[in-house]
C-alpha cells in the first residue's frame, strides 16, 4: 500500500543541525518531502548514513517508490489505428536524433520513412490499417531493449504498469543536503520527480530507431520498461508543483540524484531561466543553486551534476547510474 508524505517532514525537521542557513543558500536548500504528491512512496522516507561516488560520508534520505506516478495512469503511448488523432497516441521525436517531440498520430506513423529518410520503416499492416505495437508482455520486453530481436521490429512500443513484477520497487539514496562537487558528474540517472517517477537520463534514440522501433512516450514525456517502471525522458508540465511562488520562478519537477531542486525550463511569464551553466544550473537567494530542465525536444534534463551523488549499487565510481541502488540502466 502507498503511503502519503507527512507534510511535517520537511526540510527543517529532517536535516543536520550542523547545516546552517549561509551553506543552504550557498549550495541549494535541498529535498522538501512535502512538495511530493501523496502516494509518491511505497514506504515513509527516512534518513540513513551513506557515502557518496566521491567518498564524502554524509546522510541520504532513502525513498523507496513503486515505479509508477502518483495520482495518475500512464498513457496512452500508441495509436492503434493510421486513422488515429492526437488523442489516441503519445509523443515521439520528429526527425532522427532528436527533433521537435510531436504527436504519434495515425498520420505519423504513415510518414516514418519521410520523416527518417528511410524506406524501410512500416510500422502498419498496409491491408488493415492497424499500427503495429507491442500488444503483449513478451513483445513489450522484447522490444524494449539495446538487441531488439528481428520478430519485435517494426513496432511502436508501449509497456504496462501490470507487466512490472509484483514486488517491483526503486530505491533513491539522495543526500539530505547537496554538496557542490569539485568537478562535474555524468548523467545517468537525473533523479526523482515528484510524482515518485525517475526522472531519466536521454533515450537512446539512435539505437531505438535503429530497430526500427519507437519507444512511445505519453504525453508526459514518459514511458515503462521493466527495469525503471514509468520513468520520464523530458517534461511537459505533468510533475510540475500546483503551487505558485511569489516571484514567478518556474516550478519545481523534482529533485536531481545530486539533491538540487530541478524547476521548469520557463517561469511564470514563459521566459526561459538565464544564464545557466553547463549542467543547466544556476542560484538565486530564494533556491539557492538548482536546474532547470531542457525543452523535451533535446532528450535530457540537465547537462551534468553539480553536486556529489550516491553510487548506485555495483554502478561506476564518480557518478550515478541508474536508478540509484537499483537495477542496471535499461536500454530504453
Amino acid at each position: 500500500m502507498m503511503v502519503a508524505v507527512s507534510c511535517a517532514i520537511t526540510l527543517t525537521g529532517c536535516n543536520d543541525a550542523s547545516v546552517n542557513s549561509s551553506t543552504q543558500t550557498s549550495s541549494g536548500n535541498g529535498i522538501d518531502l512535502s512538495m511530493f504528491a501523496q502516494g509518491a512512496f511505497l514506504e515513509t522516507p527516512t534518513i540513513i548514513d551513506c557515502e557518496t561516488a566521491q567518498g564524502t560520508k554524509t546522510r541520504c534520505y532513502k525513498l523507496v517508490t513503486s515505479g509508477a506516478p502518483a495520482g495518475r495512469e500512464p498513457g496512452p503511448f500508441c495509436p492503434r489505428k493510421i486513422t488515429d488523432g492526437a488523442e489516441e497516441g503519445g509523443a515521439w521525436f520528429s526527425k532522427e536524433g532528436t527533433g521537435d517531440l510531436v504527436d504519434i498520430t495515425g498520420e505519423f506513423i504513415l510518414k516514418l520513412s519521410e520523416y527518417y529518410g528511410d524506406e524501410k520503416w512500416m510500422v502498419y499492416d498496409a491491408a488493415t490499417g492497424d499500427v503495429r505495437y507491442t500488444a503483449t508482455k513478451e513483445a513489450c520486453f522484447g522490444a524494449a531493449k539495446p538487441d531488439v530481436e528481428e520478430e519485435y521490429m517494426q513496432n511502436c512500443i508501449e509497456c504496462k504498469l501490470e507487466y512490472l513484477d509484483e514486488d517491483f520497487s526503486v530505491t533513491y539514496l539522495i543526500p539530505t543536503q547537496p554538496i557542490p562537487s569539485t568537478e562535474t558528474g555524468r548523467v545517468h540517472t537525473v533523479g526523482i520527480a515528484l510524482d515518485g517517477s525517475e526522472l531519466s537520463g536521454p533515450a537512446p534514440i539512435d539505437a531505438i530507431l535503429g530497430a526500427y522501433t519507437i519507444a512511445a512516450f505519453d504525453d508526459c514525456g514518459g514511458h515503462i520498461n521493466a527495469h525503471q517502471g514509468y520513468h520520464y525522458h523530458s517534461t511537459t508540465g505533468c510533475t510540475d508543483t500546483p503551487e505558485k511562488t511569489d516571484d514567478g520562478h518556474a516550478p519545481l519537477i523534482g529533485y536531481a540524484s545530486d539533491g538540487y531542486g530541478i524547476y521548469a525550463m520557463r517561469d511564470a511569464q514563459g521566459k526561459e531561466a538565464e544564464p545557466l551553466d553547463e549542467c543547466r544550473g544556476q542560484s538565486d537567494d530564494v533556491r539557492g543553486y538548482h536546474y532547470h530542465a531542457a525543452s523535451p525536444s533535446e532528450n535530457m534534463f540537465i547537462g551534468c551534476l553539480h553536486g556529489e551523488s550516491i553510487r548506485p549499487a555495483g554502478g561506476p565510481p564518480g557518478g550515478a547510474g541508474g536508478p540509484p541502488n537499483g537495477p542496471p540502466p535499461h536500454g530504453k
